[in-house]
């Protein structure tokens, strides 16, 4: 199943990272869609425009996915990363990777992208 994933293409380091998601999905066939929140109609993903700046979504079927969650399931779809997403999913490191996530890297991007 095709993952769609929800991205900021106004934050430099977030374009810089889905670049290099999206040559490795293109290489491998990997079943990934990338969508810029700036240029896409968000009223499908339910999500505000400032709600989509705040973190990484991705839809799995009809599943919505934040935070790590989205990244792992992205990591999950990338060859040579899916040992990245088991290990996000560790109950000693999902936590602590989340709560790093949420708390200190989405807004501190969040700020970077200009929106905050």
């Amino acid at each position: 199943m095709r993952l769609r994933v929800l991205y900021n293409g106004a934050c430099p380091i977030c374009s810089r990272e889905i670049r290099l998601y999206r040559r490795l999905a293109q290489r491998h066939a990997a079943p990934l869609h990338f969508e810029d929140l700036n240029s896409t109609d968000l009223s499908g993903w339910n999500l505000t425009p400032d709600q989509a700046r705040r973190r990484l979504h991705a839809l799995d079927g009809d599943r919505r996915l934040h935070g790590l969650a989205a990244f792992r399931a992205l990591w999950s779809r990338l060859p040579g990363w899916r040992w990245l997403a088991w290990a996000s999913g560790l109950p000693v490191l999902r936590p602590v990777l989340g709560f790093v996530y949420d708390r200190i890297a989405a807004p501190l991007l969040y700020r970077l992208s200009g929106a905050g």
